[in-house]
Parts: structure tokens; sequence; C-alpha cells
């Protein structure tokens, strides 16, 4: 009995590791190197950004970060760091101690989407005041500014909106679906890494265009995970179809208001300037 439910255990382990140990060392550590990834592009869009405009403020050439700015960088480090440390317990087997840490994700995730409304108008308000006491030769410029900005928001309501919606999904799966749990907080963290995207201008780009190739990046982003679940289960998870299912939609609506004169008025009304 004990060699036939032996045997059965292997059949079973076989299956779910598609009989390889590779194939077994990539599901453990396929989310950590996701997360790490994340982590990078973040870093890599952001530093080189962050330093010239410290440069600019020490010029004189631009106002002081506003304290928002350095509470959504704090906060999403927290959460990025938070995303990593989940990814290292779950592959080195400490369940338990990623249950009790992701309680953090209830605090984090609230305070990152207050920050976000916070943020988003204090940049936008920064423009327009200097707008307001510009020589003329420099009100065409931060006009121009200003109707990027106004475009800008909306990737930025999008983005918002997308990461509250999918970070809830998540962790209403957490307990029952944990496949659905692991790869919807990515999804999830995926959105908000176009800010990072945009900042690299050493990529293709549609910006100020349109910012079709920003949800691209995206999904450039999340190439690794998602192509290691089609090879791995042969198939999409569901996961991904509902991400999809709700990312695609939201893309599209960014698109159609993007730059037009409605939108324009529509976000100086919803910023009452």
């Amino acid at each position: 009995m004990a060699t036939i439910a032996g045997r059965t255990f292997l059949e079973e382990r076989r299956d779910v590791l598609s009989g390889t140990p590779r194939a077994g060392f990539v599901d453990r550590w396929i989310f950590v190197g996701m997360a790490a990834w994340f982590i990078f592009v973040v870093l890599v869009g952001f530093i080189p950004d962050a330093i010239g405009k410290v440069q600019a403020v020490q010029a004189g050439l631009r106002p002081p970060f506003p304290i928002v700015l350095h509470m959504h960088a704090v906060a999403m480090g927290a959460f990025l760091l938070l995303l990593l440390t989940q990814t290292v317990m779950v592959a080195t087997g400490r369940e338990a101690l990623h249950r009790q840490l992701g309680i953090a994700a209830f605090v984090l995730v609230p305070a990152l989407v207050v920050i976000g409304i916070v943020l988003a108008p204090t940049m936008y308000y920064q423009t327009w005041d200097a707008l307001q006491t510009a020589p003329a030769s420099a009100r065409a410029g931060l006009q121009q500014i200003l109707s990027i900005r106004e475009d800008i928001l909306l990737l930025q309501i999008s983005a918002g909106v997308l990461f509250a919606i999918f970070v809830t999904i998540a962790l209403r799966a957490r307990v029952k679906n944990s496949g659905l749990h692991k790869r919807m907080m990515f999804l999830a963290t995926a959105v908000p890494l176009g800010a990072s995207i945009d900042r690299m201008d050493w990529l293709p780009s549609s910006l100020p265009a349109n910012p079709w190739a920003t949800d691209l990046w995206i999904i450039v982003a999340l190439a690794p995970m998602l192509v290691w679940d089609v090879l791995r289960n042969r198939k999409l998870h569901e996961a991904y179809w509902i991400w999809l299912a709700i990312y695609v939609p939201a893309c599209l609506v960014v698109d159609f208001l993007w730059d037009k004169p409605a939108w324009h008025t529509t976000a100086r009304y919803i910023l009452r300037v």
C-alpha cells in the first residue's frame, strides 16, 4: 500500500510539474523573477528622470517636488518590495508567513489609490500656477505642457481605477483560487508600470500623439510570466482573460478621448481651472 501511495503521489507530482524538475523550479521562482523584473523596470525609468528633475530644482528651473510625490514614491516602493517578499515566501515554502504579511496589502493599496488621487491634480496645478505668472514668451510652451498633462490625466485615472479593480480581484481570490490570486497581483502591478515606461525616452513611443505604445509595452513587461504560463499549461490562464477583458476596453476609451477638445474641457472642469 505504501508503494502504491508513493507511486500515486509521484505520478501526480510529475503531472503537476510536467515531468521535469526544471519546470518545478521555474514554477516556484518565476513570480520572484517577475517581482524583481518589475522593480528593475521602475528603477530604469525613474532614476534618470528623478536625477534630471532634482538638478532642475537645484538650478531653479522648476518648483520643488510636492510632499505627495515623495509619499507616492515611498508607498509604491513599499508595495513592490512587499510583492517581492511575498513571492520569496511562497517560493521557499513559508506560506503561513506569506498570508500574515499579505495583510499589509489591505493598507498599502488604499493608500496608493488615495495618494494617486491627490498627486495627479497637484502636478497639474504646478504647471497651471506657473502659466499664470509666466512671461508672454513662455506661455505658449507652458500651455502645451498643460495640454499634455490633461491627456496624461487620462492615463492616471485609468491606471488608478484598473489597479484598484485588479488588486481587489486578486485579494478576493487569495483563499479559494491561489492561481488567480498570484497572477492578478502581477497583472494589477503591471498597469502603473506605464509611468516608468513613459520615462524611458530611448524606447519607441507613440506619445504625445497617443498612448497605444505604452499599452503595448505594459504587455511586453508581462511577457515572461505570460509566455511561461502558456508553455507550461498549454493554455491562457483565466487571470489573463479577465485582465484583458477589462484592460483592453479601458485602453480603447483612453485612446479615443486622447487629445480631444471635449476631453480637455472635461479635464479642466474636473480640476476646476
